[in-house]
Order: structure tokens, then C-alpha cells, then sequence
């Protein structure tokens, strides 16, 4: 039997670990024992613990309760944390997820202390390092043994970066596998996509199936900057009013706070009383899928969300200048907009003439999570 150790820290990460976490238990529970540790990078329970009892995975076995932060003092505290429980445990390898502080830190803390790094979603590049997550992910790759990039631009942007991609096994630091194995998101999309047909959140919000708009908005350089918040706002608002489209609208508080602090209090006012905007508290993840898979568009800065619009055929406005997902973009199902205000609304209006997406299997079959697992095993 072999050990792995998972490191999770934020809501994105307990997602993808389930796909993980369910196929140990369902193909692997006599060859494959799983170790959790949550960094507590996010530490709402409203962002993290529901999520282990919807998504139906084992609670962690270790959390370090970190909290937010600034950067270097939060990822160093997540070192010292992981790298304790790494020369306790002793495993195998250790699975990182995406491009969090928490995976910066468990790659730099298990390379260092020569365990092999297992990186799911390696190879994704937004070219702009900028971005935080930008240098967490070329880090991260970097020190990885196994890259399992979710997507065929994942593989070739690790092979522009000098990775060999003929290397054959034993697999090391100096000499990593990658491998196209496809996208664990998908896994999970396609599994709890009928567990989410039991919501009410479409009842609950008086929507109608293929009649509203769901809209995110969570990256900082989007909540934190006032003309591009406005930006954002002012399209939603008018999309709202002169499209007559209801748009439902999840927000985390602090970006509920960003929304009443940074915009004008008379604009805030107009968007407090439209009917047609209707802003709620952060939903839990089977309620995402349900208002993904009804509505009948999407407008996001999620990479995430991007993706699962792709999944459920919906088309996607994306309030970012790149993405790591290119190959959305490349389909037409979605649109790069920035916080523009004029291609946010030319794009909804665009797509709501042009709304047939068809969705192909750019991000594997559904079982990649099996695909991954089977692999470590054999080698």
C-alpha cells in the first residue's frame, strides 16, 4: 500500500480533492491510503467544512488553522506546518491542486525534504506574473516529479519552459513525468451533476431554468480596485435593467463590503434596489452546480466557473484580461472581456443571439482522478 498525503487550503482545492478522495474509496481503498492536511487558507465554514459533507470526502486529518495574510508570512507558516507532518507521515508522494499559497508551500516544503511532488492542473500559465498564482504555479511545476496538466496547452507550455516530455520512468525531481490524463474537475462536474438536481436553490431564488444570468466576482485586483468594481457593477446593472435579465449574483461579505465601500453610495443605492439583481450570500457547491446548469449564461473571473460553464454548454463572459483555460476561449464559448464595461455588454448581447455552445472533450472523459491514481500505482 502506498501513502499520499493531499494538501488543501482554499474552496477550489477541497473540490478537486473529492474527485481524488472518491476514486481511493470507490477503485484504490486497499493500495491507496490518504492523508489530508487542510492549511486553513480559507477558513470560513461556510468556504470550507460544508464542503466536506457535500462532496461526501474524509474529513483532514491535520489543519493548521493559518488564516489569511499577507503572502510570506502566510505560505511560511503553511512551510513549517507541512513540513512537520511530511517527516511524520512519510509518504509516497504529496498531491498539490492549482496554484494557491497552499500548493507553493507544500511543493517548497516536500522538494525540499526530497518527497516527490504529485502537481494536478500543472502546465497552466496566464503569462502574467503579476498575478500570485502566476508564480505559484511555475514554482510549483518546477519541483513537481509528476505533472499532470488537465489540458493539451498545459502540456505545451511546460515544454516551451524546457520540460522533457519523452522522460521515462524512474520519475524524479530531476527527471519528471508529465501526463495529459485530463481534468479532475470534470470528473466531479459530471458525478454531482445529478446529485445537484435535489437543490432548491432555483426555487428558493424564484428562477426560472434557461432565464437568468449567474454572475461571480472574487479576484482581488477585480473586488479591490474601485474603477474596475465599477466597471463590473455598472454592466451587471445594465444587462439587468435594459436586457430585463435577472442575474443572480453570490457574494463573498468581504466583497459585499468591497462593493458599499469603494462604489458611490447613490449607484450603490440603484443596485441595491434592483429587483432584477439579486445578490445573496456565498451558495454551497451542489447549489453552484444547480444555478451553473440552469442558467443561461455565466459571467465570471472563476477559473473555475469558467470551466464548469464549458462543461454545462453555457457561454461564459470572463472579467479578466487572460486565462489559463484558453482552449474555452479558442471555442468561442467564452469571452475574454476584462472589467470592461462596453465587451461585457457587446459580449452578453452577442451571446444571447448565439447561445448554442458545444461543449468537446478538451478536458478528458470524466476519470482522470482513476487515470492519476493508477499511474502512481504503477510506478
Amino acid at each position: 500500500m502506498i501513502k499520499i498525503l493531499t494538501i488543501i487550503g482554499a474552496r477550489p482545492q477541497i473540490i478537486k480533492a473529492a474527485a481524488i478522495s472518491r476514486a481511493i474509496k470507490n477503485k484504490f481503498q486497499n493500495k491507496i491510503m490518504e492523508v489530508i492536511v487542510h492549511t486553513g487558507q480559507h477558513y470560513d465554514a461556510n468556504m470550507s467544512e460544508v464542503f466536506f459533507e457535500e462532496l461526501q470526502i474524509p474529513k483532514p486529518d491535520y489543519n493548521l488553522s493559518i488564516g489569511s495574510g499577507r503572502h510570506g508570512d502566510q505560505t511560511g507558516k503553511m512551510i513549517i506546518g507541512i513540513e512537520e507532518i511530511l517527516e511524520k507521515e512519510n509518504p509516497n508522494f504529496i498531491v498539490l491542486y492549482g496554484d494557491t499559497n497552499s500548493t507553493l508551500a507544500g511543493a517548497i516544503a516536500a522538494s525540499k525534504i526530497h518527497i516527490p511532488v504529485v502537481h494536478i492542473e500543472a502546465g497552466l500559465r496566464s503569462f502574467n506574473k503579476n498575478m500570485p498564482e502566476e508564480i505559484n504555479r511555475i514554482v510549483s511545476d518546477h519541483v513537481s516529479t509528476y505533472l499532470f496538466p488537465p489540458t493539451q496547452t498545459g502540456v505545451d507550455n511546460l515544454k516551451r519552459e524546457g520540460f522533457n516530455l519523452g522522460n521515462k520512468p524512474p520519475y524524479t525531481i530531476d527527471n519528471p513525468g508529465i501526463f495529459n490524463l485530463g481534468d479532475v474537475m470534470l470528473d466531479n462536474s459530471l458525478y454531482f451533476s445529478e446529485i445537484a438536481e435535489s437543490s432548491s436553490i432555483l426555487e428558493n431564488l424564484n428562477l426560472a431554468e434557461n432565464n437568468y444570468v449567474l454572475a461571480t466576482i472574487h479576484r482581488n485586483n477585480n473586488t479591490d480596485d474601485r474603477e474596475r468594481l465599477k466597471q463590473i457593477f455598472k454592466s451587471l446593472h445594465h444587462i439587468s435593467k435594459e436586457g430585463n435579465a435577472k442575474i443572480v449574483l453570490p457574494l463573498h461579505p468581504r466583497t459585499l463590503k468591497q462593493k458599499d465601500s469603494l462604489l458611490e453610495k447613490a449607484f450603490v443605492k440603484e443596485l441595491d434596489d434592483n429587483e432584477n439583481l439579486i445578490i445573496t450570500a456565498p451558495v454551497s457547491f451542489l447549489e453552484m452546480i444547480a444555478l451553473e446548469k440552469n442558467a443561461k449564461l455565466i459571467i465570471t473571473d472563476s477559473g473555475g466557473v469558467q470551466k464548469e460553464a464549458f462543461f454545462f454548454q453555457k457561454p461564459c463572459i470572463i472579467l479578466r484580461q487572460e486565462t489559463e483555460w484558453v482552449e474555452i476561449v479558442e471555442s468561442g464559448a467564452a469571452h475574454l472581456c476584462d472589467a470592461n464595461f462596453d465587451m461585457i455588454v457587446e459580449s452578453y448581447y452577442w451571446f444571447d443571439k448565439n447561445q448554442a455552445i458545444q461543449a468537446t472533450n478538451l478536458y478528458g472523459e470524466g476519470n482522470a482522478a482513476e487515470k492519476i491514481l493508477q499511474l502512481l500505482l504503477n510506478d
